[in-house]
């Protein structure tokens, strides 16, 4: 064999070696998971919750990175910009359409530079919770007082974009009333200012709101999804007091970066559904107030870019009557 043979024969191989490796099936190599926020929060705890069954499912290891900062939108940014190949993704709370809207230094867009994979899970909306001293028992005895009482009421706001800023304004628009929205730095600071009586209206999670209507602290008005929640099953949904197709819920859903293949998102998307549903994930998705969802992933780019233009028009409307 010349030396000419020789070297060709070694460049064939090695092409043929090179092309084994990139024809291995997905994943090949461990998976991270960036979570947009701090360790403990409820991304953190439902991604933790299905973990171990991704891991089996997928065959590799799959590590989480809590890259907090700006309201998530420092661990949304970074993952916008690395390759689409399915090895790293975003896990976050419908903060990812909800926050850039109202802020200015957003670098990236929330359905054009991402692959959408799935709406993992979603609680059964906030809990519309009143000082005890707010004269209102129920949604329509709010509405009324806020009506004949126009900027008097205030409404506890953790962050614009969050969850307990977009059902408020949502309830405001749908019923013309004008409540004072208060910034807060966070949830914890706002639930203690809601109790000690030096703000009047909060949208939180369930199960904050839980132990301080049981306790008495605060009084339950309604519930932002479209169905009760069973740990507080006297409290009407906002729909079924007037509102009708009021349904604001927090979600969670899993992306890519913009460009991964179809293959890659069916195999991540059959992880997670087979996930969600498995009899001990549901039990503790039930303790945090939860529940599966594994939408499939063209639903959820449709359902998505909904959610993105509600965010614009609320951004639209603020900045509007801002500037009057």
């Amino acid at each position: 064999m010349t030396a000419f043979s020789r070297r060709l024969c070694v460049l064939t191989l090695a092409t043929l070696l090179g092309g084994l490796a990139q024809a291995q099936p997905f994943p090949n190599k461990p998976i991270k998971v960036v979570v947009p926020s701090p360790a403990g929060g409820p991304p953190d705890l439902i991604l933790r919750a299905i973990l171990p069954k991704l891991t089996a499912s997928l065959g590799q290891p799959i590590v989480i990175e809590n890259r907090g900062g700006a309201g998530g939108m420092v661990g949304t940014a970074y993952v916008a910009k690395l390759p689409a190949d399915g090895y790293t993704w975003l896990f976050t709370t419908a903060s990812h359409v909800n926050i850039p809207p109202f802020n200015e230094n957003a670098n990236y867009d929330p359905v054009r530079d991402f692959t959408h994979v799935t709406l993992a899970a979603q609680n059964f909306g906030q809990a519309l919770v009143v000082h005890p001293d707010v004269p209102a028992k129920n949604l329509q005895e709010l509405i009324a007082y806020a009506s004949k009482n126009p900027g008097k009421l205030t409404y506890a706001n953790a962050g614009n974009g969050t969850a307990s800023h977009i059902p408020a304004e949502v309830m405001k628009t749908m019923t013309s009333t004008d409540i004072l929205s208060i910034p807060y730095k966070g949830i914890g600071e706002a639930t203690t200012d809601l109790i000690a009586g030096r703000v009047d209206i909060f949208f939180v999670g369930t199960q904050i709101a839980l132990q301080h209507v049981q306790s008495g602290k605060l009084r339950a008005l309604a519930i932002t999804g479209e169905r009760r929640w069973k740990g507080l099953p006297d409290v009407p949904t906002l729909d079924e007091q007037g509102l009708k197709g009021f349904n604001k819920v927090n979600w969670f859903g899993l992306w890519l970066p913009a460009g991964a293949s179809a293959e890659v998102v069916q195999k991540i998307h059959a992880a997670v559904a087979s996930a969600v549903n498995e009899a001990d994930v549901k039990q503790q998705f039930e303790t945090l107030g939860l529940e599966g969802v594994a939408m499939r992933p063209a639903e959820f780019a449709s359902f998505v870019a909904n959610e993105q233009k509600a965010a614009l028009e609320i951004a639209r409307k603020l900045n509007a009557g801002a500037k009057k």
